[in-house]
């Protein structure tokens, strides 16, 4: 094998810094034995020109066989393919015309069912409004007449008040002008 480097001056360069005549040529003895065996490694992995245009040859002649297998399959299966490709797509269709109408009923009766819950929900808020009034009606009505039995309990304690002070008054000054 050719070795791409000169080995003399390799052991040249060795020796000028410091190793003997017999280590340099052991050294570079190892280094092309390392790179003889990884050169193997290489070229056992590729292959020559002439293999590389037999494998083409032979990819060639599977492709060329091939063809004439697809152009066979095209004519006798492939009008067969489009047949049933064109009975399916008219399934697909009518499938979906059913699918369509189903869904406008589904959507009918959906807003038929919801404008019902609307009617019903309208109906309950005017039920809870009117009870809520009548509440608030009845509220007001109690309040009021608390109001006016309060102010009723005022002036009858006013006026035991003012009925009271008096008597204490009156039984004062008789008290006073018996004492004077």
């Amino acid at each position: 094998r050719k070795v791409f480097f000169d080995t003399h001056a390799l052991v040249c360069l060795l020796e000028g810094n410091g190793f003997t005549t017999q280590q340099s040529e052991v050294i570079v003895s190892a280094l092309v034995k390392i790179m003889n065996t990884n050169l193997d490694m290489i070229y056992k992995d590729m292959v020559t020109k002439v293999q590389q245009e037999i494998a083409l040859q032979q990819v060639m002649s599977h492709i060329g066989g091939v063809k004439k297998d697809m152009i066979i399959l095209e004519k006798s299966e492939f009008s067969a393919l489009r047949s049933e490709n064109e009975k399916i797509k008219l399934e697909l269709q009518q499938i979906k015309k059913q699918v369509m109408d189903e869904i406008t009923k589904v959507r009918a009766d959906n807003k038929l069912n919801l404008n019902l819950e609307k009617s019903r929900v309208k109906e309950l808020h005017a039920q809870q409004d009117r009870a809520l009034t009548q509440t608030d009606r009845k509220i007001d009505t109690e309040v009021a007449d608390l109001k006016t039995m309060l102010e009723t309990h005022k002036l009858d304690n006013i006026k035991y008040l003012a009925g009271s002070v008096f008597t204490c008054l009156t039984v004062a000054l008789g008290f006073y002008r018996l004492w004077r």
